[in-house]
């Protein structure tokens, strides 16, 4: 049982309960203070109190999802794959807090905690996943079919940097890098475990199979490794709780030893360098070459990890890709992801 100022709970931290009591969320807000964010209340900062908070609403989240998830497994659920290059989902505090019914719950243990609730919801960060319609659309659908109970994945790429922000100096309008991850994002949950190799690059060459076969086999200049981190979207006034997951780009070996020891300081980093540029900033300036390059292989990068997720989520339970095509319905989100179409033909034609 956890305890706090005399209080005691019989329960474990986040469990789903009818209507969450005020003092349940009260003591789940202080536990993670300690236990997630290392701090105790004297010397808390605004931003330590804004994640204990996040990481009480996620826990809630977090029960919901696993029995979403366990249910969609049992039952060989019909899944949304929604491919798309930007999700403009916003602040996810408040959003969250209103679709599980805690709101005002929540209010009022933050005001019993001595706390402004206002200016915790202020201090979260915008997310810089997206940047006009065509984002709003994507995060407003995967808000829209979990409110559904539609089975749903959404697909995406974690930017390191958003678009840009915005400064005025000397009274010019001067754009500067969107750090939006600087103070950490407790939305997210990370799956180091979960790796997909990307091919960039390179050349064809004719080569035989095992049968004896004719066939061409790609040989790539470089490989990328992608990295998911999902993002739980709670459906409103419901249980269910479906995924948000957005891929980062990493090198395949981010550190080349034999380099640094001989004094090659940066050689040694140049391919985790090269590889993260991939995920750094959404919509890279497209004009040189180099721009368009990046575009495309952003845009391939995620397409390629998304569906390779798909056939790995499938095959936890199938034995083949015969009835592939009965699990998964995929919408493809304007044209960045239009590759995904020749990238699954790839995937099922060429990799074993």
């Amino acid at each position: 049982m956890a305890k706090h100022e005399g209080h005691s709970v019989s329960r474990l931290p986040g469990e789903i309960h009818a209507a969450d009591a005020v003092e349940d969320i009260q003591s789940d807000i202080l536990e993670n203070l300690y236990c997630m964010v290392g701090r105790f209340p004297a010397v808390a900062s605004r931003n330590d109190w804004y994640l204990a908070l996040a990481y009480t609403v996620r826990d809630r989240m977090l029960h919901r999802w696993v029995r979403t998830a366990r249910t969609y497994f049992q039952e060989e659920s019909r899944t949304v794959c929604y491919l798309s290059a930007e999700f403009l989902i916003g602040p996810q505090l408040g959003k969250n807090l209103l679709s599980l019914g805690i709101l005002e719950q929540a209010r009022a243990a933050v005001t019993i905690l001595g706390l402004d609730f206002e200016e915790l919801l202020e201090q979260e960060e915008e997310p810089g996943l997206g940047n006009g319609g065509l984002g709003r659309l994507a995060a407003c659908y995967m808000d829209s079919l979990a409110t559904l109970e539609i089975p749903a994945i959404g697909y995406g790429i974690r930017y390191e940097f958003g678009i840009f922000d915005q400064e005025i100096r000397d009274g010019r309008q001067v754009e500067i890098s969107d750090r939006w991850l600087r103070l950490g994002y407790p939305w997210e949950i990370a799956h180091p475990e979960v790796r997909m190799e990307v091919k960039l690059g390179g050349h064809t060459e004719p080569a035989l199979d095992e049968a004896g076969r004719y066939g061409v086999r790609w040989v790539p200049d470089r490989v990328v490794m992608g990295t998911p981190s999902s993002t739980l979207v709670q459906g409103c006034d419901v249980a269910t709780v479906n995924m948000l997951r957005l891929w980062k780009a990493e090198a395949h070996d981010s550190f080349d030893f034999q380099a640094f020891n001989v004094g090659d300081y940066y050689g040694a980093v140049q391919d985790k360098v090269a590889s993260e540029n991939i995920t750094k900033v959404l919509y890279p300036n497209d004009e040189p070459a180099a721009g368009k390059q990046l575009r495309l292989e952003q845009q391939f990068f995620f397409v390629s990890c998304s569906l390779q997720d798909m056939i790995r989520i499938y095959l936890q339970r199938e034995p083949d890709l015969r009835h592939f095509h009965r699990k998964y319905a995929v919408q493809l989100n304007d044209t960045h992801p239009a590759i995904g179409v020749d990238e699954l033909m790839r995937l099922l034609v060429d990799e074993p």
